[in-house]
C-alpha cells in the first residue's frame, strides 16, 4: 500500500499542475457586469471544484462581500480589475480562514492600493503574491512526496494487510494535517497581533472615523482626478501612506504566502521529482 499511496500522491500532483487558476495577466482591462465576472471566475477556477456542483462564486456572495466590507461596491454595477484581483485573494483564502480573519487583511488592501495611480497598486499586489507563491509550488509538491514516504514506512509491524493499509493511508493524511493546523495557527497568531496593533492607531471616536472616512474619500476623488489628466501614469509611490509600518505588509506577505499553493501553480516537473531518491515509481 505505501507504493499505491506514493502512486495516488504523485498522480494528484501532476493533476494540480493541470489546473487552471487566475494569472496575472488573465484578468481583464475592461470592466465587467456581475454576471460577467461570476462567468470568469468560474472558467478559471472550477477545476478546483472538489464537487461538480460546487460554487465558486455567485451573485449572493459578491453582494455579502460588499455588504460585509470585504469588496468595495460597484461603479455602475460594474466591477473592475482590482475587484477580480480582490476576489480572487478571498476565494484562495476562505477554505483556511474566517471572513472575520479575511477582512482584517484586504481593508489595508482597498484602503490604500484599491482604484489609485500609487504604487504598489492591486495589480502590483497581486503580481508579487503570486509569484512567490509560483517560486514555493515545487517545494511544497517535494513535501508532500516526502511525507508520503514516511507514512509509507509507518505500521510495519502490522500483519493483517487491510489493517496496515488503512493506517498507513491515516498516517499520510494526519501528516498533512497537522501540517495545516500548525500554519493556520501561526497565521490567525499574525492576524491577531497584525489587528491588535492596528487597533491603537485607528481613530477611536464617531467624529474621528468620520472624519478620516471623509478625508480617504476626497484623497480618492483627488487620485481618479490627477490619472485622468496624466492618462494613467503612475504617481511615485509613498511608504508611508500605504502601510504605517514594514511590520504590517510583512504579515500580509507571509499569510499571503501561505494560501494553499494552487494559487499559482507553476508547471511542476513532477516525473522529475519523482526520480529523487527518496520515492521510486515504475
Amino acid at each position: 500500500m505505501a507504493n499505491d499511496n506514493k502512486e495516488l500522491v504523485s498522480s494528484m500532483l501532476r493533476k494540480m499542475t493541470k489546473l487552471n487558476y487566475i494569472k496575472p495577466g488573465d484578468v481583464p482591462g475592461i470592466n465587467l457586469y456581475m454576471d460577467q465576472v461570476t462567468t470568469f471566475m468560474d472558467e478559471h477556477l472550477s477545476d478546483s471544484k472538489r464537487h461538480e456542483d460546487d460554487k465558486i462564486l455567485t451573485k449572493t456572495m459578491i453582494n455579502n462581500y460588499t455588504k460585509n466590507n470585504l469588496l468595495p461596491p460597484p461603479v455602475k454595477k460594474k466591477y473592475s480589475r482590482d475587484h477580480l484581483y480582490i476576489l480572487a485573494f478571498i476565494y484562495y483564502m476562505k477554505n483556511l480562514l474566517s471572513i472575520s480573519d479575511i477582512q482584517k487583511l484586504i481593508n489595508p488592501l482597498t484602503e490604500n492600493c484599491f482604484d489609485t495611480d500609487k504604487t504598489p497598486d492591486m495589480e502590483d499586489i497581486y503580481r508579487e503574491v503570486f509569484n512567490l507563491c509560483k517560486s514555493q509550488a515545487a517545494a511544497l509538491s517535494r513535501d508532500t512526496l516526502e511525507k508520503a514516504r514516511i507514512a509509507g514506512k509507518s505500521f510495519e509491524y502490522v500483519e493483517d494487510e487491510e489493517q496496515r493499509d488503512f493506517l498507513e493511508l491515516f498516517s499520510l493524511i494526519s501528516l498533512l494535517s497537522f501540517d495545516v493546523y500548525m500554519k493556520k495557527n501561526i497565521i490567525e497568531s499574525l492576524i491577531d497581533d497584525f489587528a491588535s496593533r492596528s487597533q491603537q492607531e485607528v481613530p477611536h471616536t464617531k467624529s474621528e472615523r468620520k472624519a478620516e472616512k471623509a478625508e480617504r474619500k476626497a484623497e480618492k476623488a483627488e487620485q481618479k482626478s490627477r490619472r485622468n489628466v496624466k492618462h494613467g501614469k503612475k504617481a511615485a509611490f509613498n511608504h508611508a501612506e500605504f502601510l504605517r509600518n514594514n511590520q504590517k505588509r510583512n504579515v500580509i506577505s507571509f499569510v499571503l504566502l501561505h494560501i494553499p499553493f494552487f494559487i499559482a501553480l507553476p508547471e511542476i516537473d513532477v516525473q522529475a521529482l519523482l526520480r529523487a531518491e527518496y520515492v521510486s515509481v515504475p
